[in-house]
């Protein structure tokens, strides 16, 4: 006889089959986001499955698929960071043998996991008005949360104009330590927007010459950061291309394997280093793209 399943991780497999299809579809990499927006597109929704919880005003499969998706992250076969989902290799490969073999599989890892972390895990399903795991489902939650804030950051970057987002990049510097004698104006820079230094008269290494592109939406060509590698013509000359979007996976390997120092950095990567330099920054500085810490109770075990 066939085993039934409750109707949440139903939703749970018919959601996540096509989340990791469009993941694939991908490189394998992609923002939650733009995956949610996408599923809806390719899925059938019962009213059920639209609704929204009355707690938290999420949408019951989006938070379904949130707390099965914590399931997949502990037994390696996804990760997320920074709003972005990541299939691994594992992913993938489990994947192949079915999406009820690899969710059934993930689960049992995810006990065993809480198992080791000394907590107790009994449930499986999601009743009514989510999941009754309280750990699980304040992760996912938290998740939930995480990703509209990144979305709201990513928003805001959006409205910018290329030379707006070129300022913030070296406003970042400025925060980090740097010194910048040169930020391009309107018109034809030469290819390269900002310069650092280490040091207020650029006498010691590096010398950072910085290309900013404000592209959200788009991916960085291997051509691109090319004609970067071109302008890095003088001894202890480092490039640092900056965008609002992402690098191409052929952008990305070219800078790891160039002969020159080539340092790429993303919108995930820029938010990063945005956070982490935010308490040393002048308020003005701040202005430019300020943040407002929320704090949660810590995932018990987590």
């Amino acid at each position: 006889m066939t085993k039934k399943i409750s109707k949440s991780k139903a939703v749970a497999l018919k959601t996540l089959e096509v989340a990791v299809q469009i993941l694939l579809e991908n490189e394998g990499e992609m923002r939650g986001s733009d995956i949610l927006a996408e599923i809806p597109n390719r899925v059938s929704f019962t009213d059920w499955e639209l609704g929204r919880y009355e707690k938290t005003g999420y949408i019951r499969w989006q938070s379904i698929l949130h707390f099965y998706t914590i399931d997949l992250s502990k037994a390696g076969y996804l990760q997320k960071e920074k709003g972005v989902w990541t299939l691994t290799d594992e992913g993938e490969e489990a994947f192949g043998q079915g999406m009820a073999n690899m969710l059934e599989t993930a689960i049992k890892k995810y006990r065993e996991w809480k198992q080791n972390q000394q907590v107790d895990n009994e449930d499986e399903d999601l009743p009514t008005e989510g999941p009754e795991e309280p750990s699980q489902k304040q992760e996912a939650l938290l998740q939930q949360y995480e990703e509209k804030a990144i979305d709201g950051i990513l928003a805001y970057i959006k409205s910018l104009n290329p030379y707006q987002f070129q300022d913030l990049c070296a406003t970042l510097l400025k925060g980090m330590g740097y010194y910048i004698p040169h930020v391009a104006k309107r018109g034809k820079d030469g290819g390269i927007d900002i310069i650092a230094y280490s040091d207020p008269l650029g006498t010691k290494m590096p010398r950072i010459k910085v290309q900013v592109k404000h592209r959200p939406d788009d991916a960085v060509s291997v051509d691109a950061v090319r004609q970067l590698v071109a302008l890095l013509n003088k001894e202890g000359d480092v490039g640092l291309f900056v965008t609002s979007g992402r690098y191409t996976s052929e952008s990305e390997r070219y800078a790891r394997e160039s002969h020159k120092h080539i340092e790429l950095i993303d919108f995930e990567r820029f938010l990063t280093l945005w956070q982490e330099f935010y308490p040393k920054m002048t308020d003005e500085q701040k202005d430019q793209l300020p943040l407002q810490p929320v704090y949660f109770l810590g995932v018990v075990g987590g």
